[in-house]
């Protein structure tokens, strides 16, 4: 059963929708009237949403979706356009705004548990950013990727922060300096997105893996994503010796222990998480 989350941008229609089951938290961007824009309240409930998603440990995947046809338009124009009246023209409202949405996309980097776009329409500009920070991405044929900010004047800088983590720098260049839409057959192979799935069958598919990757080791899985994230940053000797103390500290783990026990005996493995 979909459960709103609180908050909400008018009477009716809450911004954000949250769906459990068997360990996956669905959270779907509800505003497709105005093309799923992270508006403020659609950050505010993101934020919010993932600080007790991260809480909860029997959530242990977290698929990210969106109604309409469109999965996110980034951010609202709307609402940014109205505070140029502001005294200093906006600067402060802008700048407030590009840290919640930086510390969002952040969280989502942050979070113990992976994350999973499912993607059935177009996700431009920030959009193309949320599906770029998620840890993995399913796409409907149907599915387009942009970053055109380049074509109204506002160069998509934090968007081509997690692009250029996602792809080669001549791929994200192009898609940053032409505006162009990219089919999702061609995102697949830049790597931007995982895989390409008929339409209608994108959401499926990704709880589907989410239910896959939900049936390790919570405590592996939460292990291997921080280090995956932490030693990118690293050179490669710094990389290496973290990675190796990590190795060392997860051996010491108990589901390393029981994994490595049911592997040798030819058992599945009950994990318990720590």
């Amino acid at each position: 059963m979909n459960v709103p989350f609180p908050l909400v941008d008018g009477p009716s229609a809450p911004a954000l929708l949250e769906e459990r089951g068997a360990g996956v938290a669905v959270l779907t961007l509800n505003r497709p009237e105005q093309r799923n824009t992270l508006s403020e309240a659609m950050l505010a409930g993101f934020s919010e949403c993932l600080a007790a998603i991260a809480r909860d440990a029997t959530v242990r995947a977290v698929v990210i979706a969106a109604n309409g046809s469109a999965f996110c338009a980034g951010h609202d124009l709307k609402e940014l356009t109205a505070h140029r009246a502001d005294a200093d023209g906006g600067q402060g409202y802008f700048r407030e705004i590009m840290a919640r949405c930086s510390a969002m996309m952040q969280a989502l980097v942050g979070l113990p548990q992976p994350t999973i776009a499912a993607i059935q329409g177009t996700a431009t500009a920030a959009g193309c950013q949320l599906v770029a920070t998620c840890d993995l991405a399913i796409a409907s044929t149907t599915a387009r990727f942009c970053t055109p900010g380049v074509d109204i004047g506002l160069f998509c800088s934090t968007p081509m922060v997690a692009l250029s983590r996602n792809v080669a720098c001549k791929h994200a260049m192009e898609m940053l300096l032409t505006g162009e839409m990219v089919s999702a057959e061609r995102a697949e192979r830049i790597g931007l997105i995982n895989h390409v799935v008929p339409p209608g069958t994108e959401r499926d598919e990704a709880i589907a893996l989410a239910g896959k990757i939900g049936a390790k080791s919570a405590f592996t899985v939460k292990t291997g994503k921080q280090a995956f994230y932490r030693q990118r940053e690293l050179r490669l000797d710094e990389a290496y010796a973290y990675a190796s103390q990590v190795m060392v500290e997860n051996m010491m783990a108990r589901d390393a222990a029981e994994g490595i026990g049911a592997f040798i005996e030819k058992r599945r493995p009950h994990w318990e998480d720590r």
